[in-house]
């Protein structure tokens, strides 16, 4: 038996039990820890968001500008969406090598410079955030190192609290990215609704580690492609998703937003390429399942998160608000990344030819 395989009446919903090899891992330890960790961060830096939540109000930029890396700058997709349909405001991702390479001077005057960050540390981001607090930005730091040359260049910083983070593949550091960044959202929007949401986060995200994807796992097992659609606040959980695929379970799986599937990446997908679609509940959900039912029609195997037309297979969620789910999707995904890799004969705490801080330049 592979490691993730089970039976009984209860397979495919909750409590299923891994194989010992898996539960042994980093990075099954360390997703598991996610749920204490927003925990953390919302017992302990209330104060500190709400604060700097009010200061954004009386600055009232004209544009959220992100600068992130990997991971982070999955979150920091996250981000865009929430910032623009919570606060109505202009959210671009930046490029550092505009600063570190090219080095040039932008007018970022009256902006908000939102860095996001597991170590802190990448040169390039550095020189990011130098370059834009010489050009007139306010910027905030979401990094988990508390002590990193991030946390200190940043005029208000929020750490992560994940803790420290040894598997290679980051997991909770992730997850308090996106829950900070609803922190803060939902404090200087003044969102009472999605602050309540977030309340509740720490046990959906407790319940989220206990699904059983193991129909993902099964499909994926002798996969070499896939594709993984999200829209609006999924599209940067579809990133991480694609991102740790390659990274543990050597598949190569790319993300794409569902509206620009059909502007070709469309024609990848067949018997052998499967797809995984994540439908958050709100005005893109009719769209994910129209296109759920197209894939199907055409024998294309398709998994989703949410809820599921006639001839989709159906993952276990935890239902939550739509802009909770995607921290519920992602941490029930990283427990079925954990069998997919070790049931593909790989290490997911040991990914060929990469490190733990990346130090771009």
């Amino acid at each position: 038996m592979i490691a993730g395989d089970y039976s009984g009446s209860n397979a495919g919903q909750s409590g299923a039990q891994l194989a010992p090899s898996a539960q042994s891992t980093l990075m099954f330890h360390e997703a598991g820890e996610s749920s204490a960790c927003v925990r953390r961060q919302l017992e302990l830096d209330a104060e500190r968001v709400a604060e700097f939540a009010a200061r954004l109000r009386s600055l009232a930029p004209r544009a959220v500008i992100t600068c992130a890396r990997g991971s982070s700058d999955h979150a920091a997709t996250f981000a865009r969406y929430l910032v623009e349909t919570q606060l109505g405001l202009l959210t671009s991702s930046a490029s550092p090598s505009v600063s570190s390479v090219y080095q040039v001077r932008q007018n970022l005057s009256q902006c908000l410079f939102l860095a996001i960050s597991q170590s802190g540390r990448s040169p390039d981001l550095l020189a990011a955030v130098d370059a834009a607090k010489a050009a007139g930005a306010v910027v905030i730091a979401l990094v988990n190192a508390e002590d990193s040359p991030l946390a200190e260049r940043a005029d208000y910083f929020l750490p992560l609290r994940a803790g420290p983070e040894r598997s290679v593949a980051a997991t909770k550091s992730y997850l308090a990215s996106l829950s900070a960044i609803i922190h803060l959202v939902a404090h200087w929007s003044g969102n009472g609704t999605l602050l309540e949401a977030l309340a509740e986060a720490p046990s959906l995200l407790q319940s989220a580690w206990q699904l059983d994807w193991q129909p993902l796992v099964a499909r994926l097992i002798p996969a070499q492609h896939l594709l993984v659609l999200g829209r609006g606040l999924g599209l940067g959980i579809a990133q991480e998703i694609a991102l740790k695929l390659k990274e543990t379970c050597a598949l190569h799986a790319e993300a794409f937003s569902s509206a620009e599937v059909r502007h070709g990446p469309m024609a990848l997908v067949g018997p052998e390429v499967p797809v995984l679609l994540l439908s958050q509940e709100d005005e893109t959900q009719p769209g994910l399942e129209q296109l759920a039912r197209e894939l199907a029609a055409h024998s294309i195997p398709v998994l989703m998160a949410g809820t599921a037309p006639a001839g989709v297979i159906e993952l276990p969620t935890v239902r939550s608000s739509a802009a909770i789910a995607p921290l519920l999707w992602v941490q029930s995904f990283y427990r079925a990344a954990v069998e997919l890799s070790l049931a593909r004969g790989l290490d997911p705490d040991r990914p060929p030819h990469l490190r733990k801080v990346t130090e771009t330049l």
